[in-house]
């Protein structure tokens, strides 16, 4: 089923182009008329100050869920703003049919500031597995792309991810240590030596995308939404890049991980993070 929808027939060779159609939509129609233009009354506090939704999280959501299952029947949306409605709703990850899983302004924080650091995130699952991902800044006009087996691209163009020069201090883009769990700190504390660079992150999306196209070497990420991860630790891996746990198994996106985790440009990278947070843990 999932092949046949994103390979089709007839000398198809791509991601169905009604699916970038739809988050390129969902963007015009409700994010970009309000970045910048946001009212008080629509930037709502979900758990605290740093944990923000915005009408247009929420109209976005609504509007990519009604089009992606419109493309294709059968299938149901796991997105942020619908689990933080009902929970329940996670539980789709571990079921049969396929899942949309939607973050609709991945980079709030950045929105409401009006910033353009923030992006749309797409990824489309069966049974745990990612198949394809839509990474789209609609500020910077970035669209990626990534179909498992078939590669990554930056608005049509192949990326890799590549590898850091040898003995180059890794830059690393990481959790901000005052939203963890204190074994989780003390394992990101890992990351401060003179090898590693590390800075808190912004948009998951996008360092995920600047770690796809080698601008960042790896991240280094505490939580488990899947809607931060799925899609861009699949581009990740399409452009050559590595992602593992902390374990040194392979995230899962229904949860469960042990944390943190990191996606990196490359399995010697990989290994480098994994290391010094298992020395800082």
């Amino acid at each position: 089923m999932i092949d046949d929808f994103l390979y089709g027939t007839a000398g198809h060779t791509g991601p169905p182009a009604e699916v970038e159609a739809a988050i390129r939509a969902a963007a015009a129609a409700e994010i970009m008329p309000r970045h910048r233009k946001l009212a008080a009354h629509e930037i709502i506090e979900k758990s605290g100050p740093h944990d923000l939704v915005t009408a247009a999280d929420r109209l976005a959501e609504e509007h990519l869920t009604a089009a992606l299952t419109k493309l294709l029947p059968g299938s149901v949306v796991v997105g942020e703003e619908s689990v933080h409605a009902d929970p329940a709703v996670y539980d789709a990850l571990g079921g049969d049919a396929p899942v949309w899983i939607v973050d609709p302004v991945d980079g709030t924080r950045q929105f409401v500031r009006g910033e353009s650091g923030f992006c749309t995130l797409v990824a489309l699952a069966v049974h745990g597995e990612v198949h394809a991902s839509w990474t789209y800044a609609p500020v910077r006009d970035e669209m990626a792309i990534a179909v498992r087996g078939r590669g990554a691209t930056l608005n049509g163009a192949p990326i890799r991810s590549g590898a850091p020069a040898p003995g180059a201090v890794l830059k690393v883009a990481m959790s901000h240590p005052d939203y963890t769990t204190e074994a989780q700190k003390r394992a990101l504390l890992g990351l401060r030596t003179e090898s590693i660079e590390a800075r808190p992150c912004g948009s998951a999306g996008l360092e995920y995308l600047a770690v796809a196209r080698g601008a960042l070497d790896a991240t280094a990420f505490n939580w488990e939404y899947a809607w931060d991860h799925a899609a861009g630790l699949l581009l990740v891996t399409e452009a050559g890049g590595a992602q593992s746990t902390l374990s040194g198994a392979p995230f899962r996106i229904a949860g469960g991980n042990d944390l943190p985790f990191t996606a990196a440009r490359d399995e010697a990278t990989a290994q480098r993070v994994l290391a010094a947070l298992r020395t800082g843990g």
